[in-house]
């Protein structure tokens, strides 16, 4: 498999999630080493880069702006009834204040 470069960054690692692609680059001569940034499933085209000093630090950003894509996605999706009634608050006595 042929090595992907953007930037002067290998790229090492890709999650997708709809029709967005998370991906980290790697470069030992840049001085933030790590980058992730977004990408349209399938294209090549790379934006909104978040540079990082280390490896453990892209891997958690990664993570984050995939979940945060997740999240983002669920947003559309209509909330599906679950045929439970919602549960009622039972009126609770106030004690007064001492």
């Amino acid at each position: 498999m042929e090595k992907e470069i953007n930037a002067g960054y290998v790229i090492t690692d890709r999650l997708a999630v709809g029709n967005a692609e998370f991906v980290i680059g790697h470069s030992e001569k840049a001085p933030a080493q790590f980058v992730t940034w977004k990408c349209r499933k399938g294209e090549k085209e790379y934006f909104w880069g978040h540079y990082l000093g280390d490896r453990l630090a892209a891997v958690e950003d990664l993570c984050k702006r995939t979940l945060e894509e997740i999240e983002y996605l669920r947003s559309f999706q209509p909330k599906r009834d679950t045929g439970e009634k919602p549960e009622q608050q039972t009126k609770r006595r106030r004690e007064p204040e001492r």
